[in-house]
């Protein structure tokens, strides 16, 4: 028979996610997905309770910020740039903007408290990692989750080596040795630096979690999924058939035998809850 894809074969894996963990999920979009995915199945997971995070600087400062508790601010409230008019903070996406320091402020703390709580009983963590490249922000030297709008002469972009990379990867396993951690690359491209720089990105987080759990979200993309009927339109994101495939890929490799029927069970429930129908009575 006429072979039409390279699948990529998965090795078991080491780190299992079950209905019995608690699961919090760190990253890019596709920490989106499978966080939604989670969720929607019943799993007790918590996702980005910082907004999106896209380099490992970042990730590894949204741990030891949960880690600590320590609370938001006025020091950290900046205005976003580009007459948005909003506040928010270098720590966070701009979803978490608002129209005051004050109202931004109740939300971040209210998000920390909740998810520094979720931090100490959960016993899992997903990383999905998007982007080798960063933002340091030249006055205060602190590298940022988000540019949040302001003039690009303010910040310094580089981008993170290997050992950078691995080290801060490392560093989260060994500092929370009560926690299991799998890490995976997001497979949406970083076209901005053209396709070679895309690459030399990802084959720095490539690099970087050798030797560490593993899933391989970027390289089923690109090799189960390397056909354009995959990808979005702006040829960038995978579509929303795409990510599903990957979850189902991530979610068939992690999850136990023996939860695969409840797991079936709970999606059926989920889906239902999102069908709407055509008429009402």
């Amino acid at each position: 028979m006429m072979k039409l894809q390279t699948p990529v074969t998965l090795d078991p894996a080491p780190v299992t996610v079950s209905y019995d963990d608690c699961v919090l999920v760190l990253g890019s979009c596709f920490a989106d997905e499978i966080g939604q995915r989670l969720a929607g199945a019943g799993f007790r997971v918590l996702t980005n309770p910082f907004g999106t995070l896209y380099n490992p600087v970042s990730v590894g400062n949204a741990v030891a910020r949960l880690s600590s508790g320590v609370p938001f601010t006025q020091e950290d409230v900046v205005e976003m740039g580009a007459g948005a008019g909003k506040m928010c903070s270098f720590w966070h996406h701009t979803s978490f903007a608002r129209d005051t320091a004050e109202a931004f402020l109740e939300n971040a703390n209210k998000s920390l408290d909740e998810a520094a709580a979720f931090w100490k009983d959960c016993n899992k963590v997903i990383v999905t990692l998007g982007t080798a490249w960063a933002f340091r922000n030249d006055a205060s030297g602190e590298t940022v989750a988000n540019c949040l709008k302001r003039p690009a002469a303010e910040f310094t972009r580089y981008r993170l080596t290997v050992a950078q990379t691995a080290a801060i990867l490392q560093g989260l396993v060994h500092r929370n040795s009560g926690k299991q951690f799998i890490f995976t690359v997001s497979p949406i491209r970083h076209l901005a630096d053209g396709a070679h720089g895309s690459q030399l990105s990802k084959s720095t987080l490539l690099l970087a979690t050798e030797g560490l759990p593993y899933f391989p979200a970027y390289e089923i993309m690109m090799d189960e999924l390397r056909d354009y009927r995959w990808w979005a339109e702006d040829m960038v994101h995978p579509t929303q058939q795409a990510a599903a495939y990957l979850c189902d890929r991530f979610i068939e490799w992690a999850l136990p035998v023996r939860e695969w029927d409840l797991y079936e069970s709970r999606m059926k429930e989920w889906r239902r809850s999102r069908h709407r129908p055509l008429y009402s009575e």
